[in-house]
């Protein structure tokens, strides 16, 4: 038994020749398709992701300079009393140590607060920002008989008759979040 192939228009067998071709075709443009939309889907990134970005909230930094400041009063307030409100200007390292140490305890809780938010908060003492403070807006002038101000490892000392007076401190801040990343110089006044 032998098998007759349909005639193709042109007069020469035709076996489905052409048919293959165009699914041959198609499916190329499938697979081109498809790699499209994985490309664009892989550059849009897993949907958690961008939930969890989301989700968490922008710090404030309002707010921690408000915390950092009170702590830095209350620690100002607390060494003080603790050696006596006269420390002598050549005990003033002895005075910086003892508020950096109350501060640094705050620092510590800060920084973790906002670790269980998903943010990484780094709050250091700068020195350098402590020292620019300190020639800008250390009190001097007519009818003030104020000694030099120094910046001693990020907080700003003032000899006023011979005894020390803290009248700042300098702190960097370093927010890093999903949602954010910030770099702050904030300025903790005494009074």
């Amino acid at each position: 038994m032998s098998r007759r192939w349909p005639q193709s228009p042109r007069g020469g067998p035709h076996r489905g020749d052409d048919r293959a071709q165009i699914v041959l075709v198609a499916a190329a443009v499938v697979a081109v398709a498809f790699l499209s939309m994985t490309l664009a889907y892989a550059q849009l990134g897993y949907d958690a992701d961008r939930t969890a970005a989301g989700a968490v909230d922008v710090a404030s930094l309002a707010e921690i300079d408000r915390s950092l400041t009170a702590s830095f009063r209350a620690a100002v307030r607390d060494a003080e009393t603790d050696v006596g409100r006269d420390v002598s200007w050549r005990d003033r390292r002895s005075l910086v140590e003892r508020i950096r140490t109350a501060v640094g305890t705050d620092i510590d809780r800060l920084e973790r607060s906002h670790a269980d938010e998903s943010r990484a908060v780094t709050v250091t003492f700068d020195d350098a920002a402590a020292t620019r403070w300190a020639a800008e807006h250390c009190p001097s002038g007519r009818g003030r008989d104020f000694g030099p101000c120094r910046a001693i490892d990020g907080v700003v000392v003032q000899e006023r008759a011979g005894e020390t007076t803290v009248v700042a401190a300098a702190v960097s801040v370093r927010i890093v979040s999903p949602a954010e990343s910030t770099t702050a110089t904030l300025s903790l006044r005494a009074v």
